[in-house]
């Protein structure tokens, strides 16, 4: 910690502790000083760098369970989607109507992706230009 009790000194006092105190002793003392604000300051810092990665793994880990159970809760609504238009066309048909759907809106998504990855492509290629 910083000895800051060794600066504290009444107005009239300060005259008489400057010519106590040499240089040699303000300058081993300020690179103590600087020496704890360092080791407090990288402390800190991997503190804060494991707080982070804890952190980031259970949000990975809440996202993941999230992911899959969001991916059954789909699987259960297209079988149920196939079950229920099998009532009124084949289950073939019905089959095949709800594929093309997840296919037609799969192929959107990948329109929408490519064109945002050739957008970024042409930002990040003018910016290495630059």
């Amino acid at each position: 910690m910083l000895d800051s009790t060794r600066y504290e000194s009444d107005a009239s006092d300060s005259a008489d502790l400057a010519t106590e105190r040499s240089l040699a002793e303000d300058i081993k003392a300020l690179v103590s000083d600087g020496r704890l604000l360092a080791e407090a300051e990288i402390d800190f810092h991997k503190k804060r760098a494991i707080y982070g990665a804890n952190e980031g793994k259970n949000v990975a880990i809440s996202f993941a369970i999230a992911g899959v159970l969001a991916f059954f809760a789909v699987m259960g609504l297209v079988f149920g989607l196939i079950l229920a238009l099998g009532q009124i066309i084949t289950y073939w048909g019905s089959t095949a109507v709800v594929v093309g759907a997840l296919l037609l809106v799969a192929l959107i998504f990948v329109s929408k992706g490519k064109s945002r990855l050739n957008r970024m492509k042409a930002v990040l290629s003018t910016e290495e230009e630059a």
